[in-house]
């Protein structure tokens, strides 16, 4: 849908910074989005304007009132874009510290005993939490084996290692290695029918720029994003708890409400910066729907931006024009299979007898901006068992064109003839 609609995507990019040029490369095309998505210009212009304003929240003078404003904004609009009518909203160092934060508190303020459960499609920022907290509590961490072959997880997956007395579990919504994603609600589901006071944490980061969020449809009870991939800037993270959540025992000063989370002075611009992340989803709905609702228009910008990020997908795999795409190149080869449906908007891929740095180097002396990931602790959990050491990264946004998909398939087209 956008991109039959030229004008439309020409306003999409045009509403991100550096979307066809590097300040330090020169003109390149940007295939690196899981790494940190493009920002948009309106977050570019707050964060500007956030930064010289001396004044703290809770102070009776104006400024401090338009603070407090601006800050509530945010959190009734950061719910609204993850369609949670409940719990509230906090922001934090980074999603990594996020996790870590409502991991150890999930698994300290469970009850006594039992296991913490997870799998190995997890990033280690889960991973890595759950095993060190586990520890501390005497709890056991039992570790679900995603399916190397869909790069993914099920519910049918966990369903085995789920007992009564699961006290904390994880989920991952997307990996950010295979680019596929987890059907969170039927997992969540089935966490619920053996063990239901389990507290359930989802990590959103790789998910929150593609697929659309819905936590009311869940059942979950936490849930981590890092805005930098959805389109905002870097220095924050954004958490999501259920009213339960909030009442366990956590880090906070004495004398504090139990309800407070955050852990001194926030920056105001970190909340103003995700508004400009929700209002861009908004405008980018009511331009593919009539609907007037704002969570409609959010919830109809992500249907649009995931069918456009399969067309460039598909492009990538199997073609566009008259340029051959990557299966019908024999030196290629594509994690997790060609016509997997769970992809979201990423292509990991390796060329059979070149290291992936290599590769990454030469599609970057073509303009093609990509990134090289190694079996080492943040992706051999993905590569190890695909007997891999390494793959290639191409990852896109809705801003992404075809035609950039063609100039990435041309340069592979030379690199691999070489």
């Amino acid at each position: 849908m956008l991109g039959s609609n030229e004008n439309l995507i020409n306003d999409v990019r045009a509403r991100f910074a550096h979307v066809e040029s590097c300040p330090y490369q020169g003109n390149r095309v940007f295939f690196e989005n899981a790494g940190g998505a493009l920002t948009l210009n309106s977050v570019v212009e707050t964060s500007q304007e956030m930064a010289a304003i001396p004044d703290n929240q809770g102070r009776d003078n104006p400024a401090a009132h338009e603070l407090v404003r601006i800050i509530a904004k945010a959190k009734e609009d950061t719910k609204l874009f993850f369609n949670a009518t409940g719990g509230q909203v906090f922001v934090g160092e980074s999603g990594t510290e996020l996790l870590f934060r409502l991991i150890s508190t999930a698994i300290l303020g469970a009850e006594k005993g039992g296991i913490v459960l997870g799998s190995t499609l997890e990033h280690p920022a889960s991973r890595s939490a759950c095993i060190r907290w586990a520890g501390i509590a005497g709890k056991d961490y039992v570790c679900v084996e995603h399916n190397a072959g869909s790069g993914s997880v099920t519910a049918e997956d966990y369903l085995p290692h789920i007992t009564p007395d699961t006290r904390v579990a994880t989920i991952l919504h997307t990996s950010p290695v295979s680019g596929m994603g987890v059907d969170v609600g039927s997992i969540a589901k089935a966490i619920r029918s053996v063990a239901p006071d389990c507290f359930i944490i989802i990590d959103g980061i790789q998910h929150a720029a593609h697929g659309g969020i819905d936590i009311d449809s869940y059942g979950i009870d936490g849930y981590v994003i890092s805005p930098y991939k959805a389109f905002s800037r870097h220095g924050y993270g954004i958490a999501w708890i259920s009213d339960r959540f909030t009442q366990l025992p956590h880090d906070g000063l004495i004398g504090a409400a139990q309800e407070q989370w955050e852990l001194g002075t926030r920056d105001t611009g970190a909340y103003a910066t995700f508004s400009d992340v929700v209002n861009y989803f908004e405008w980018l709905g009511s331009q593919v729907t009539d609907a007037t609702d704002r969570r409609a228009r959010i919830e109809a910008a992500s249907k649009a931006i995931h069918a456009h990020e399969k067309d460039l997908t598909d492009a990538m795999l199997f073609g566009t024009g008259n340029l051959k795409g990557l299966t019908e190149m024999p030196e290629v080869g594509v994690l997790c299979g060609p016509e997997n449906p769970l992809r979201e908007g990423l292509v990991s891929m390796y060329v059979k007898g070149m290291d992936s740095e290599t590769l990454v180097s030469a599609l970057r002396e073509r303009g093609i901006r990509t990134h090289a990931r190694k079996a080492d602790h943040y992706s051999a959990n993905i590569l190890t068992p695909l007997g891999l050491t390494d793959c290639v990264r191409v990852s896109m946004c809705h801003y992404n064109t075809e035609q950039e998909v063609a100039q990435f398939l041309s340069a592979m087209r030379e690199i691999v003839a070489l």
